[in-house]
């Protein structure tokens, strides 16, 4: 009779996740336009950044050429160039010419779209972190996005109630702003977005949040300031934005903004209405002429 054979179990390993080998290419990541939060791999030597539907990484818009910009390898380094567009390619706000090398965190603007880019190391790890930024900061002026406003202040109330402190906020909106996008163009609008964003921001006090509320509306958060506090502090952005040099390509663009404030009423006001008493005050400080600061 014949004997059975013997035999072996092989066994799998299942590796976590975590262990696996992680993509050495870069990548670009759409902080800012549609697609937002799209990774783009740059597995092979190059991708063309354009409006034509050819492009390896297509952007239909206006302001974008049909073959705008591109970026490579060279072995060593990535590069971006710009490929002779009409309005330039811009690296960290600055326009470039000719190969300019790619950093880790570099923001490339193309149009109105800005991209990420994330070099090699640890990309999928750099990439989901940078997806989880994006539900909290604002691609465009890279200050605090709607949705972490309304968060924080959820806990803000919750804290100023239970120690019984002041809360306000003032709303701040950019006067005649579709005028500025009119005149200047889109792009010129963008740039005075990020510029006012930046210019508040710098003002402001570390524990106060500054976020995009709107398409061209902010919002400031300001714990333990009463109402006489955060109208002076509504009026100091007023006069530095009023005295500010905004330009674009050249051409200086005069901008002025107006707010409405308002502070923490009851204590169990609740954040909706704070916002709402806010908003209030902003259309007033329109209706009154613009430029002007009402609580």
């Amino acid at each position: 009779m014949k004997k059975p054979r013997k035999t072996t179990t092989a066994i799998t390993v299942i590796s976590k996740i975590r262990d696996q080998a992680v993509s050495q290419s870069a990548a670009l990541v759409v902080i800012h336009g549609e697609d937002l939060g799209k990774k783009y791999d740059l597995a092979d030597d190059e991708l063309i950044i354009g409006r034509s539907s050819k492009c390896d990484v297509e952007v239909d818009q206006d302001s974008v050429s049909r073959n705008h910009a591109r970026v490579h390898h060279d072995g060593s380094r990535v590069l971006v160039k710009d490929l002779g567009s009409t309005n330039g390619t811009f690296v960290n706000d600055a326009q470039i010419e000719g190969d300019h090398r790619l950093r880790n965190g570099d923001l490339i603007k193309i149009g109105r779209t800005i991209f990420k880019f994330i070099a090699s190391n640890n990309i999928e790890a750099a990439y989901h972190d940078e997806i989880y930024r994006l539900t909290t900061v604002d691609g465009l002026t890279q200050v605090s996005n709607r949705r972490y406003f309304e968060d924080t202040l959820d806990r803000e109330l919750s804290r100023c109630r239970r120690y019984q402190r002041s809360l306000s906020m003032v709303l701040v909106d950019v006067d005649h702003f579709k005028k500025i996008n009119d005149t200047w163009g889109h792009l010129a609008g963008d740039a005075v977005l990020k510029e006012v964003a930046t210019t508040i921001r710098s003002r402001i006090r570390r524990e106060d949040l500054i976020a995009r509320f709107g398409g061209e509306e902010f919002a400031l958060l300001l714990p333990e300031i009463d109402l006489k506090g955060a109208v002076s502090m509504a009026e100091k952005v007023r006069k530095l934005i009023e005295k500010h040099r905004f330009q674009f390509d050249g051409e200086a663009i005069p901008v002025t903004v107006s707010a409405g404030v308002a502070a923490l009423a009851k204590r169990n006001e609740q954040g909706a209405a704070l916002v709402k008493r806010a908003d209030e005050k902003l259309y007033e400080a329109k209706d009154k002429g613009r430029n002007k600061v009402c609580s």
